[in-house]
């Protein structure tokens, strides 16, 4: 090392005195550690994310595509980097989210616990007092034996409830066995491999089926659809790491000669930051203010419009263009890949709640 040359105390890396940064890293040379240095570098990094984002946010709600196009075109220091704002909202929309979350898996447990009361539950209260007349048990009987093919119930079976005198209130949950055998079995606190047997595995199944034969029965005893419900809300943010990457592969392939697959990964970013923008304001207001009906589908139809506008302006097609492959891309999305993941995610709930 030459005389006049000191060592960075960041990267090590030797460079000439004088400077006031390090050429190699770009740590200051004379940064002595002291509270001011301290809350200086704390506070003005934060403002720095503060100031790109505002400058990001207002284009990103009423410029549709804008913020995509200059980040393209070189301009990634001036605004928030499409991935660090999406990840920031998404933060945010999955807290105010969570409110709601727990609103719903609260009703669905309480609902579905009441169905464990039977004990407590009289016949007369159980029942639905109605008079049946000879043409409404002709009615029962049409219908009963038009779903018999998936009911599986005998003939026998079929007689016994059009003789009632009374009909059976639907407030209950039905189970392909017989639910009488399992109630008596788990009364006896018998073992749960008789359980399953009774239920109908069988001893050559493997573990998939023992898997989700013991996810059946947890849920039996303790109605806890809630959980279900919450472990699929948790499992949410995972899922968008793929769907963002997959409704990037449509515009891909409707733009193929429009630039880099990450060309559309940015403009998927921005689009999809500004969904959970929306979705976070409504939800955020809902928590206060019960929205109309009518304003939930005026905001879905604007969302559409919003993206038909940003693939107009990001890759400068015309209008009938842009509207038409922004129909495909709505429909392939929303009619196939939202719902195919969502069975997906409901499975996966399911059998890991």
């Amino acid at each position: 090392m030459k005389p006049n040359q000191i060592n960075c105390k960041n990267c090590e890396q030797p460079y000439d005195e004088g400077f006031q940064f390090c050429p190699h890293c770009g740590q200051k040379t004379n940064d002595e550690l002291t509270l001011g240095v301290l809350f200086y570098n704390t506070i003005s990094n934060y403002f720095s994310f503060d100031a790109r984002f505002l400058k990001s946010f207002i284009p990103l709600l009423f410029k549709p595509g804008y913020l995509a196009k200059e980040f393209i075109k070189g301009k990634r220091l001036l605004y928030l980097h499409p991935a660090q704002m999406y990840l920031f909202i998404s933060v945010v929309f999955f807290f105010i989210f969570s409110f709601t979350a727990r609103k719903h898996t609260q009703f669905i447990n309480e609902e579905l616990k009441k169905t464990l009361d039977k004990e407590n539950i009289t016949i007369v209260d159980s029942l639905e007092v109605i008079k049946i007349d000879s043409l409404k048990r002709i009615e029962i009987r049409e219908a009963l034996e038009e779903s018999q093919i998936y009911t599986r119930m005998t003939d026998a079976e079929i007689d016994s409830i059009v003789s009632l005198e009374k009909l059976p209130k639907k407030n209950d949950i039905s189970f392909d066995f017989n639910e009488a055998e399992i109630d008596s079995l788990i009364k006896t606190n018998a073992p749960d491999s008789e359980i399953y047997k009774a239920m109908g595995l069988d001893k050559d199944d493997g573990w998939f089926m023992k898997k989700l034969y013991a996810q059946v029965l947890k849920f039996y005893k303790a109605r806890d659809g809630g959980n279900i419900l919450h472990a699929f809300y948790d499992t949410i943010p995972i899922a968008l790491f793929f769907l963002l990457p997959i409704f990037a592969l449509i515009i891909k392939l409707l733009y193929f000669k429009k630039g880099r697959y990450a060309h559309h990964l940015v403009f998927s970013f921005y689009f999809f930051s500004f969904l959970f923008t929306v979705f976070s304001i409504i939800f955020g207001v809902n928590q206060f203010w019960d929205i109309a009906n009518w304003i939930d589908i005026c905001i879905a139809l604007s969302t559409f419009v919003y993206l038909m506008i940003a693939l107009k302006r990001f890759y400068g097609q015309s209008w009938i263009l842009s509207w038409f492959k922004c129909s495909i891309i709505t429909f392939t999305f929303m009619a196939i890949v939202i719902p195919t993941t969502a069975l997906i995610i409901l499975f996966y709930a399911f059998m890991f709640y």
